[in-house]
């Protein structure tokens, strides 16, 4: 259970770390900012026309009497619009750091500089269109098996007693493991580490993943918290992806008192696996 402490403390340190380098908080935040305005805009849509959709997808419907017509075409506009919400929950973080790939890239290899001993950050010897390449490609994967699990959890919802219960709670740690994948991706995929062994890496370590990923992912459904916080959640990402591959951690790197320059000793290795 000590790693999801663990887990959590990253996400805190993450966020300390952007609040004390304003100026990579606020370019961590134009990628957010740019996605929340094309989320809020189809969700806006739907909102509007969603009725119209489903009156389109339903059209044997059409002869039904009042007011079973209303009840049946309401009750899938409204499931409609709920398995939007949660499409656009699960694949946020993917299409933000699809969009703010360069502006994330940075941040990260900024965080690993700071908390290095040595001061320095593993770098890509891939020119940028390969690695937007390579992550458009991962981060459409991650999508699909997020919505595959989205759609899955939905339907399970349906289940009298359980499905108003357990499902939610297995959604939110379905939600906090993609979310890491996606944000840890940044770190690992400029270490050369390819999406198979990022997800056995994670599925190794999964209470250290959930103690990130699940907060992190409720804190999401809350309107434009996650534009805000996906800066310090990139660079607690980093952090985590240090102790996931066992790279050493400059001690008191971590802690808003010290500055960028501060000189310290090196922690010990990864925490132990539970």
């Amino acid at each position: 259970m000590r790693d999801l402490g663990t887990g959590f403390g990253h996400l805190l340190k993450g966020q300390r770390w952007v609040a004390r380098h304003g100026r990579s908080y606020g370019f961590g935040l134009v990628p957010g900012l740019i996605t929340l305005v094309l989320y809020l805009g189809v969700l806006v849509a739907l909102a509007l026309r969603g009725d119209d959709f489903v009156g389109w997808v339903t059209p044997f419907a059409d002869d039904w009497s009042s007011p079973w017509l209303g009840l049946f075409r309401g009750f899938l506009t409204a499931v409609l619009f709920a398995l939007a919400l949660l499409l656009a929950v699960l694949t946020f973080t993917a299409v933000t750091l699809l969009v703010g790939q360069p502006f994330y890239e940075a941040l990260s290899e900024r965080v690993d500089r700071d908390v290095s001993p040595d001061g320095t950050a593993p770098e890509s010897d891939l020119p940028l269109w390969r690695e937007l390449w390579i992550s458009g490609r991962d981060s459409l994967r991650i999508v699909v098996r997020a919505a595959l699990w989205g759609v899955l959890l939905f339907a399970l919802g349906f289940i009298p007693v359980v499905g108003q219960t357990v499902v939610p709670v297995i959604g939110f740690f379905v939600t906090g493991f993609f979310l890491t994948e996606e944000l840890a991706a940044v770190a690992l995929q400029r270490r050369g580490v390819e999406l198979r062994e990022r997800l056995a890496l994670l599925r190794s370590r999964k209470m250290l993943v959930w103690g990130f990923g699940t907060p992190l992912g409720v804190s999401f459904l809350v309107p434009f918290v996650a534009v805000f916080l996906m800066p310090g959640a990139v660079a607690g990402a980093t952090l985590l992806a240090r102790e996931l591959l066992g790279e050493e951690v400059r001690d008191g790197a971590d802690d808003p008192s010290e500055g960028d320059t501060a000189d310290a000793a090196v922690s010990p290795g990864p925490a132990p696996r539970h």
